[in-house]
C-alpha cells in the first residue's frame, strides 16, 4: 500500500546531515544523522577500547554490517579487551550460534527474556555500546544493513550519539542491573516481572544527582513516576514549544492532551513516517492526526525514506535515546533517554529537524479530511489496537 502523499508533492534529493559535536552542561554529545557515520563511530568505538565494552542492543543481524561489528568485538576480545554482550530475543535475527566466534574469544553473550510468560511482551529496545567506562554510543539504531544504509537505498534515517562525561558512568551502573537481571532469568527467579520494575522505578539517572541537567532516564512495564515519560509529561506541562520526531506515534490519551495544550499556548511540530516498512506504523499514526490539528500542531510526514529516529525538544530540553511516542515505549518495553537541558544544544537539534522538514509534506486538515474514509478509519484503529500486541503478531514498533 503506497503512503506516498502526491508524486508532485515529493520533495528534492534528500541527504542526511554530516555528524556534528556540541558541549554541553560539561559533557561532549556527538551526533550522527548519516547511517554510514554511525557504523564508522561504532566501528571506531569498539576498535579503540582498551579495557571494557558493554554492549546491548534490541536487534541485531547476521548481514554485512552485523558481522562487521561482531567481528570488531571479537577482536577486542582477542587484544583482551572486557566484553560483554546482551540481545534481545526477538531482536536477535542473527541467531546465538551467530555470535559463538566472541564467547570463543573470551567475551559473553546473554540473551534478554529468553523464556517464555507474561512478561515475554517486555522487550529490551534499548541500544547502548560502552568503551571503558568513558563513553557510550546511544540512540535509535540498531545494528543491521537497514540502519546504515543511506536515503536513496530506503536505508533507516535515524540518530545515534556518542556522550562524553560524567552521564557515562550512569550507563555503566544502568547495564549492570540490566545483566544481572538477565542472568537471574537465566536462572529461573521467581517475581522476575516485579524485580524488573522496582529496578526502573528506584532508578536515579542524573550525572551530579536528581536535578542535573544532564539525566539517564529509562522507562519499563507498568512504571509511572521515575519513568522516562514521567519527566517528558513534566516538562509538557509549562511548555511552549515541543519539535519531535517519532517513527511511531500511539502515545497515551493523556499525553495527546498534553501535546494538543502545549500547540495551543505555544508551538508544536511533529514529524511522523511518511514512509515504513510496517504499513500499519504509519496507519496508527493518522488515527490520531485529527484531534493534534484541531489544536494547531504542525505535522509533517516525511518523504525520502523509512523514519526511525527518536527525539524530543521540549523548550530548552532535549530527549534522545530508543524510545517511540508509542504505547509500548510508554508503558511496556525496557527504554532509555538521555535528557539534556541546554539551549544551545536544543536549538541545534531543531536545525536537524527543520532539514527533515524540508524533506516532508506538510499534513493540513484538508488533506486529513480527504484521507479519513469509512474504510481508512476503520484500517487506521485496527493497527492502533494491534500496536499493544507481541511484535511477532503485529511487528509493530519493533525497531
Amino acid at each position: 500500500m503506497d503512503h506516498d502523499l502526491a508524486p508532485s508533492d515529493s520533495p528534492p534529493t534528500y541527504r542526511d546531515p554530516d555528524p556534528f559535536t556540541v558541549a554541553a552542561q560539561g559533557h561532549s554529545f556527538s551526533l550522527y544523522p548519516h547511517g554510514e557515520d554511525r557504523l564508522a563511530a561504532l566501528i571506531d568505538l569498539i576498535g579503540s577500547a582498551k579495557a571494557s565494552l558493554k554492549v546491548l542492543y534490541y536487534l541485531f543481524d547476521s548481514d554485512a554490517s552485523g558481522t562487521k561489528v561482531r567481528d570488531a568485538l571479537v577482536e577486542a576480545a582477542r587484544r583482551g579487551v572486557a566484553v560483554e554482550m546482551i540481545v534481545d530475543d526477538f531482536g536477535n535475527d542473527a541467531g546465538a550460534e551467530f555470535f559463538e566466534p566472541l564467547t570463543e574469544a573470551g567475551g559473553t553473550f546473554r540473551i534478554f527474556s529468553p523464556r517464555w510468560g507474561k512478561r515475554y511482551l517486555v522487550r529490551n529496545h534499548q541500544k547502548i555500546a560502552i568503551a571503558d567506562g568513558t563513553r557510550v554510543m546511544t540512540g535509535g539504531a540498531n545494528v543491521s544493513d537497514h540502519y546504515f544504509a543511506p536515503p536513496a537505498d530506503n536505508g533507516w534515517c535515524d540518530l545515534s550519539v556518542i556522550i562524553e562525561g560524567a552521564v557515562v558512568a550512569k550507563f555503566t551502573e544502568w547495564f549492570e542491573l540490566v545483566k544481572t537481571w538477565v542472568e537471574s532469568e537465566q536462572n529461573g527467579r521467581v517475581n522476575h516481572l516485579r524485580r524488573l520494575r522496582n529496578i526502573v522505578r528506584d532508578w536515579d539517572g542524573g550525572a551530579d544527582g536528581e536535578d542535573s541537567a544532564v539525566r539517564l532516564l529509562v522507562g519499563g512495564p507498568l512504571v509511572r513516576q521515575g519513568h522516562w515519560a514521567w519527566q517528558f509529561r513534566k516538562d509538557l506541562v509549562t511548555a511552549r514549544r515541543l519539535d519531535t520526531v517519532s517513527a511511531y506515534f500511539s502515545p497515551p490519551r493523556s499525553f495527546r492532551r498534553q501535546i494538543a495544550k502545549v500547540a495551543r499556548r505555544g508551538e508544536v511540530r511533529m514529524v511522523m513516517a511518511g514512509k515504513s516498512d510496517i504499513d500499519a506504523a504509519i496507519d496508527m499514526a493518522r488515527l490520531l492526526y485529527k484531534q493534534l490539528l484541531k489544536a494547531g500542531v504542525r505535522i509533517f510526514e516525511f518523504q525520502p525514506c523509512k523514519l526511525h529516529m527518536k527525539l524530543l525538544v521540549v523548550d530548552d530540553a532535549s530527549y534522545v535515546g530508543s524510545a517511540n511516542l508509542d504505547k509500548r515505549s510508554f508503558r511496556i518495553n525496557v527504554e532509555l533517554m538521555v535528557r539534556v537541558e541546554d539551549a544551545a544544544l536544543a536549538a541545534r537539534l531543531r536545525e536537524l529537524i527543520d532539514h527533515m522538514e524540508a524533506a516532508s509534506v506538510a499534513v493540513t486538515p484538508a488533506w486529513y479530511a480527504d484521507k479519513a474514509t469509512f474504510l481508512n478509519r476503520v484500517r487506521w484503529r485496527v493497527a492502533y489496537w494491534l500496536s499493544l500486541a507481541d511484535y511477532r503478531v503485529s511487528k509493530l514498533g519493533t525497531e
